[in-house]
Protein backbone atom coordinates (compact mmCIF):
# COMPACT_ATOMS: atom_id res chain seq x y z
CA UNK A 1 0.00 0.00 0.00
CA UNK A 2 3.11 2.32 0.78
CA UNK A 3 4.27 2.20 -2.67
CA UNK A 4 0.40 3.49 -4.24
CA UNK A 5 0.33 6.44 -1.61
CA UNK A 6 3.99 7.50 -2.53
CA UNK A 7 3.36 7.52 -5.88
CA UNK A 8 -0.07 9.33 -5.55
CA UNK A 9 1.64 12.00 -3.16
CA UNK A 10 4.16 12.99 -6.07
CA UNK A 11 1.08 14.62 -7.64
CA UNK A 12 -1.25 15.33 -4.40
CA UNK A 13 0.45 15.85 -1.55
CA UNK A 14 -2.68 15.58 0.48
CA UNK A 15 -3.71 12.06 -0.53
CA UNK A 16 -6.03 10.35 1.57
CA UNK A 17 -4.22 7.44 2.47
CA UNK A 18 -7.95 6.10 2.97
CA UNK A 19 -8.89 6.73 -0.44
CA UNK A 20 -5.90 5.40 -1.97
CA UNK A 21 -6.66 2.11 0.01
CA UNK A 22 -10.29 2.24 -1.77
CA UNK A 23 -8.88 2.45 -5.11
CA UNK A 24 -6.47 -0.08 -4.43
CA UNK A 25 -9.07 -2.57 -3.13
CA UNK A 26 -10.94 -1.73 -6.33
CA UNK A 27 -8.27 -2.44 -8.81
CA UNK A 28 -7.67 -6.23 -6.44
CA UNK A 29 -6.42 -8.45 -8.58
CA UNK A 30 -5.21 -6.36 -11.56
CA UNK A 31 -2.25 -4.99 -9.41
CA UNK A 32 -1.11 -8.21 -9.60
CA UNK A 33 0.35 -8.08 -13.17
CA UNK A 34 2.80 -5.51 -14.26
CA UNK A 35 0.80 -4.81 -17.47
CA UNK A 36 -2.42 -3.89 -16.08
CA UNK A 37 -0.76 -2.25 -13.14
CA UNK A 38 0.13 0.88 -15.36
CA UNK A 39 -2.38 2.69 -17.65
CA UNK A 40 -1.15 3.23 -21.14
CA UNK A 41 -2.50 6.72 -21.80
CA UNK A 42 -1.51 7.13 -25.84
CA UNK A 43 -3.90 3.83 -26.43
CA UNK A 44 -7.01 4.84 -27.66
CA UNK A 45 -8.11 1.25 -26.70
CA UNK A 46 -6.95 1.98 -22.87
CA UNK A 47 -8.74 5.19 -22.62
CA UNK A 48 -12.10 3.98 -23.37
CA UNK A 49 -11.63 1.09 -20.82
CA UNK A 50 -10.69 3.37 -18.14
CA UNK A 51 -13.75 5.21 -19.23
CA UNK A 52 -16.15 2.81 -19.23
CA UNK A 53 -14.61 0.78 -16.42
CA UNK A 54 -13.80 3.36 -13.96
CA UNK A 55 -15.26 7.05 -15.33
CA UNK A 56 -18.93 5.80 -16.28
CA UNK A 57 -18.80 2.80 -14.05
CA UNK A 58 -17.05 3.32 -10.36
CA UNK A 59 -17.39 7.09 -10.43
CA UNK A 60 -20.78 7.61 -12.03
CA UNK A 61 -19.93 9.87 -15.02
CA UNK A 62 -21.93 9.29 -18.38
CA UNK A 63 -20.95 12.33 -20.37
CA UNK A 64 -18.18 10.51 -22.73
CA UNK A 65 -16.85 13.34 -24.04
CA UNK A 66 -16.45 14.87 -20.31
CA UNK A 67 -14.66 11.27 -19.46
CA UNK A 68 -12.53 11.11 -22.32
CA UNK A 69 -10.96 15.04 -21.88
CA UNK A 70 -10.50 14.67 -17.96
CA UNK A 71 -8.54 11.21 -18.85
CA UNK A 72 -6.63 12.88 -21.61
CA UNK A 73 -5.49 16.03 -19.07
CA UNK A 74 -4.92 13.48 -16.41
CA UNK A 75 -2.49 11.80 -18.99
CA UNK A 76 -0.86 15.02 -19.54
CA UNK A 77 -0.07 15.84 -16.14
CA UNK A 78 1.88 12.37 -15.83
CA UNK A 79 3.34 12.57 -19.40
CA UNK A 80 6.61 12.46 -17.40
CA UNK A 81 6.52 9.08 -16.10
CA UNK A 82 6.90 6.71 -18.45
CA UNK A 83 5.07 4.19 -16.34
CA UNK A 84 1.77 5.54 -15.21
CA UNK A 85 0.35 3.59 -12.10
CA UNK A 86 -2.95 2.70 -12.34
CA UNK A 87 -3.75 3.48 -8.81
CA UNK A 88 -2.25 7.40 -9.39
CA UNK A 89 -4.33 7.24 -12.80
CA UNK A 90 -7.42 6.42 -11.29
CA UNK A 91 -6.77 8.46 -8.21
CA UNK A 92 -6.01 12.07 -10.06
CA UNK A 93 -8.78 10.97 -12.80
CA UNK A 94 -11.51 11.02 -9.69
CA UNK A 95 -9.97 13.74 -8.10
CA UNK A 96 -10.01 16.22 -11.67
CA UNK A 97 -13.94 14.88 -11.47
CA UNK A 98 -15.04 16.10 -7.86
CA UNK A 99 -15.07 12.39 -6.94
CA UNK A 100 -12.61 11.34 -4.37
CA UNK A 101 -15.13 11.74 -1.60
CA UNK A 102 -17.80 9.32 -3.18
CA UNK A 103 -14.93 6.30 -3.23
Amino acid sequence: MSEYIEDVRRYDAGADPAVVDKIVKHLGIALRNKDSSLVAASDADEVERVRKSWVEKKLGITDADKGKEVIKSVGELMKGDRNKQRVTFYYLTAKALGKLATL
